[in-house]
């Protein structure tokens, strides 16, 4: 590996970190002691995509990274979760065991997916990817979606990050005024 520094091919790896899909190398140049970054991924089988009109082209990562992004604009999520989403979907399609996908099956497993992300994303997905002609349509697909409370975490431990559609929890205690405590009135002594 050259340091992109100076150029120089000695070096060597500081730390490594396998997060799944990919190994990140923090790399030091021993000429100049710079440091850098490198990823290695496993390179997969390009996917073929089958258009609806028998077309055939590549898989675009970037163009179902964007189609996600349009989905959730202006919505809660947390940052990287598109791309970890994309990255995700992208996975699916690969143990699919084919090279030549249709289209039908990427929205149908990005719909998949963003359903459990946001419903809100997933209702506008939904209108792109099935292209509604009437109201109707779009009224069946809002009933068909329930949205269903998460189980509650056995463990008792907090959610790191807080679910904005989760009821909130009553407070334990007695409900209404506080009794006044009056103190027993002490005899004067004479």
């Amino acid at each position: 590996m050259q340091c992109p520094n100076c150029g120089d091919s000695n070096t060597h790896v500081a730390d490594s970190r396998n997060s799944g899909q990919e190994v990140r190398r923090r790399r030091e140049c021993a000429h100049c002691g710079a440091r850098f970054t490198t990823y290695e991924r496993a390179q997969r089988a390009s996917l073929q995509v089958i258009k609806r009109d028998g077309r055939r082209d590549d898989f675009d990562h970037e163009k179902l990274l964007r189609s996600l992004r349009l989905a959730c604009a202006k919505r809660p999520i947390p940052s990287g979760a598109l791309e970890k989403l994309a990255g995700e979907i992208e996975s699916d399609l690969h143990e699919l065991g084919r090279a030549d996908i249709p289209t039908s099956a990427i929205g149908d497993t990005a719909l998949a997916r963003i359903r459990e992300l946001d419903p809100v994303a997933y209702v506008r997905y939904a209108s792109v990817y099935r292209d509604f002609d009437t109201l109707e349509g779009f009224i069946e697909e809002v009933r068909g979606f329930q949205v269903e409370p998460p189980p509650p975490d056995p463990s008792g431990q907090l959610e790191l990050i807080p679910n904005a559609y989760a009821v909130p929890a009553k407070r334990p205690g007695r409900r209404g005024r506080r009794p006044r405590i009056t103190q027993p009135a002490v005899a004067a002594s004479s």
